[in-house]
């Protein structure tokens, strides 16, 4: 057993070795909170959730950190232009992105640190660089010598003449235009911080580097981010790590945008798509399904047509696992999931080629229940649930039924309403009143409910819209 991974710095699949056996180490670049999320942002925490679940599956231990920017120039701006302090923006946002990740069943990480809680790291990973020669102060700023770092750029393979450094407001003092910040010196109004080089704020690259090093070391197995990320961000916290003296990470890997009419999904575009509406619309497991089964190096063209077809697609799932429950009651998970899928999830986490796995089980299963062969629809439930709870997608996990003992109580509300109604429609059709028989029925389906007459009597499940 063997995981493989795409490292976009290696650009090529890589077999996965971990720097302590049986441990792994991950860092995601996290939220910066400048606004609620919207389900491009949240594309990236699902596809690492799914990696970290993977890994746990395979027996690892695992430490994950993502972290929290709650300062930047967007944030700032925000707050001038709202009249809030910053802090408020950042706040609210930050949890608004919690918020995003519980409802999508995305597990906690090991460590959520913030950047504003890191400016003593910072100091010192600036004190270090400016010591080895890779960074200088200037005008109460502090700059990356880009030139002092010969493999600057090789994560996104460019050419360091042709470079076009972004670049902030009040980066004066460059002694190449290509050096970048990491620290700004303070604007009046603006937050500060005070360091040996004059009061100021992080520049967006250094925390990264200093968040890493306090809680994963000086060298740590995955970093993961959004393929826009690759470049400045990564490259530039690489060149800020290396120069300090870490290894830094062994492997990088990167998903691909939810992109709308071909375009990233992004607030300047005013195309975000909230995820706090979203779920508001579509059940919050649905929308997991939607966002975490395609390869996390697809892109996904937003659409609402594509969203139905992942509602159909699980409504498939859910209703097999009704059906056995109903006949066979609790089904715990399988200690193991199927060969294929760990085979599909080992190769580079081939979450579409392992749901193939899951739907042929799926038809399996239907297939057994129809056989009437009970032992067999119960072995396929178990290796589906096992199987689901690897991609966080389990409608019979606690998460997704709101707590055992309260989901089961709600259901049972609802089936004995449902039932009620039932037995009023088969009154209606033993006294041939088939005008109400049918009302009834089609009431029930405006209600979101699913009517199946069966050879032992009427059955009830949840439909799609």
């Amino acid at each position: 057993m063997t995981i493989r991974l795409y490292d976009t710095g290696a650009r090529q699949i890589r077999d996965f070795s971990p720097l302590t056996p049986g441990c792994v180490s991950i860092y995601l670049c996290g939220a910066t909170v400048q606004a609620a999320p919207h389900i491009g942002h949240i594309r990236s925490g699902l596809n690492f959730d799914i990696m970290r679940r993977w890994f746990a599956y395979r027996g690892y231990g695992v430490t994950f950190v993502r972290n929290v920017t709650d300062i930047d120039d967007k944030i700032i701006a925000k707050s001038a232009d709202q009249g809030r302090p910053w802090w408020s923006i950042g706040y609210a946002n930050e949890r608004a992105f919690t918020s995003a990740y519980d409802v999508l069943g995305c597990l906690p990480p090991t460590y959520e640190p913030r950047a504003t809680g890191h400016i003593p790291e910072m100091i010192e990973m600036m004190r270090g660089l400016i010591d080895r020669g890779h960074a200088y102060a200037a005008e109460g700023n502090v700059y990356f010598d880009v030139r002092s770092y010969p493999e600057y750029l090789r994560l996104s393979n460019q050419d360091l003449d042709g470079l076009r450094q972004p670049s902030g407001e009040g980066e004066t003092g460059k002694r190449d235009p290509r050096d970048f910040a990491m620290w700004k010196a303070a604007k009046p109004g603006e937050p500060s911080w005070e360091t040996p080089w004059g009061r100021g704020r992080p520049g967006w690259h250094l925390e990264c580097s200093a968040m890493a090093h306090k809680y994963l070391g000086s060298a740590f197995d995955i970093h993961g981010g959004g393929v826009d990320l690759i470049f400045p961000h990564h490259e530039n916290e690489i060149a800020q790590a290396k120069g300090f003296g870490d290894d830094f990470a062994t492997y990088w890997v990167h998903n691909a945008w939810v992109t709308m009419s071909g375009e990233k999904m992004s607030k300047s575009l005013g195309n975000s798509v909230l995820v706090s509406e979203m779920v508001k619309r579509w059940r919050p497991i649905v929308l997991r399904y939607y966002l975490g089964t395609p390869h996390y190096r697809s892109m996904i063209e937003y659409s609402e047509e594509a969203l139905r077809e992942a509602e159909s697609a699980f409504a498939r799932i859910e209703g097999f696992i009704q059906r056995v429950v109903e006949k066979a009651g609790h089904v715990e998970p399988a200690a193991d999931v199927p060969p294929a899928f760990a085979e599909a999830m080992d190769d580079d986490l081939g979450v579409p080629q392992a749901l193939a796995v899951v739907h042929t089980t799926v038809r399996q299963g239907n297939s057994a229940l129809t056989a009437d062969d009970k032992e067999a629809a119960v072995a396929r439930l178990a290796e589906l649930r096992a199987m689901l709870g690897v991609l966080g997608l389990d409608p019979l996990d606690e998460h997704w039924s709101g707590g055992s003992d309260r989901g089961e109580d709600l259901h049972g509300v609802v089936d004995s309403l449902v039932r009620l109604v039932l037995e009023q429609r088969q009154a209606a059709r033993g006294r041939k009143d088939y005008a109400t028989a049918d009302a009834i029925r089609d009431q029930l389906q405006q209600s979101g409910l699913v009517i199946e007459d069966t050879p032992s009597g009427p059955r009830w499940e949840l439909g799609t819209r």
